[in-house]
């Protein structure tokens, strides 16, 4: 076949030299045919659903009842299943009552409100008097569309659902005030002279004998199985975390109180294993430098020289958890933290 010749007999083809047309407008398609729904054109349909909207709103009604209810029945008892359970009530009741007024409101507006189109041509931001009447009259139509005026019923159910909403945060806040103000808590942790070290998750009882020159552990207070499944004991322990590390004796730059106490043990330091930044989990440890790095935001500190800041955002050392030896060669700690764990507190001046 010749390169000018036509494949297809009977058909112009365009030539790659030709160029493109392209219609100067296209024509406006309007607006489809408005189709009525059953809601629309059946009195029984458009009650049925007026029923169905308010029964969701008086769940939701419900809902909110029950949160408030839970709130005063079921408190948490101070171990990890009382609090699972007064949580999961607390959740359930309110996702019950806010859910109850999303899906009534839509169901309310997909089936009972005006579903009409309305097309306003573009013009200037400042509308005509005549167009600011056309806009109000077809809200008002459509207000009137929606039988809000006349269902009653609904209405009620609306308003109260959204008035009882609030109560579901409103009380519990309320009922906490007057509550334990006491802040000089969050000075210390769960750590006390001689409270044994013990490996995380596990709980056994760590001796120094255990570390070689260059191990880590990590590290939470001594407690009994019982303490341990406590809510309580998760919530301290979460302040107590620990990283263990032994280095040779001769490495160490410092290792001592402000007041010259010795808080190591032949080369075993304790830190906290709290980021001074945002508070992180710091248990990064790299054995040939001694310098322990935080994921979050890469704030290095040195574990030879006191957990002093060397690189990052972080701009405190970790506290040291000042450890000894008993008797029987387990590691103990001396004392608590000598200041607060963690990133902030109020009466720091950085």
């Amino acid at each position: 076949m010749s390169e000018n010749q036509n494949p297809y007999p009977g058909q112009d083809v365009a030539t790659s030299s030709a160029a493109p047309t392209h219609p100067e407008r296209f024509d406006d398609p309007g607006v489809p045919a408005h189709r009525s729904r059953l809601t629309d054109i059946d009195p029984k349909a458009a009650k049925r659903n007026e029923r169905i909207v308010a029964l969701i709103f008086a769940i939701s009604c419900l809902g909110a009842i029950a949160t408030v209810v839970a709130y005063f029945a079921v408190r948490p008892d101070g171990t990890t299943e009382g609090t699972r359970l007064s949580t999961a009530l607390l959740g359930v009741t309110m996702a019950i009552s806010l859910l109850g007024i999303g899906i009534g409101a839509i169901h309310w507006a997909k089936s009972l409100m005006s579903d009409h189109e309305y097309v306003d041509e573009r013009h200037g931001l400042a509308s005509s008097p005549e167009a600011r009447t056309v806009a109000v009259q077809h809200l008002t139509d459509g207000v009137e569309d929606a039988g809000i005026a006349r269902r009653g019923v609904l209405k009620g159910a609306a308003v109260s659902a959204l008035a009882l909403f609030p109560l579901t945060f409103a009380v519990p806040l309320i009922s906490s005030v007057g509550g334990d103000w006491d802040v000089s808590k969050f000075r210390h942790t769960i750590w006390e002279r001689n409270r044994r070290l013990a490996y995380d998750p596990s709980g056994r009882l760590i001796k120094a004998s255990d570390l070689t020159v260059g191990s880590a552990a990590h590290v939470i207070p001594e407690a009994s199985e019982e303490e341990m499944r406590s809510h309580e004991w998760i919530t301290e322990k979460a302040k107590a975390v620990v990283l263990l590390v032994r280095l040779n004796p001769e490495e160490l730059r410092s290792d001592q109180s402000p007041e010259g106490e010795t808080w190591s043990y032949d080369g075993i330091v304790a830190y906290s294993k709290i980021c001074t930044h945002v508070g992180c989990p710091v248990a990064l440890y790299e054995q040939q430098t001694h310098h322990l790095l935080c994921p979050c935001h890469q704030s290095t500190f040195d574990m030879a020289d006191g957990a002093k800041v060397v690189f990052g955002p972080a701009n405190r050392p970790l506290p040291q958890l000042p450890i000894a030896v008993d008797d029987e060669g387990y590691l103990v700690a001396q004392d608590d933290f000598a200041e607060p764990v963690g990133p902030s507190y109020w009466e720091r001046l950085k």
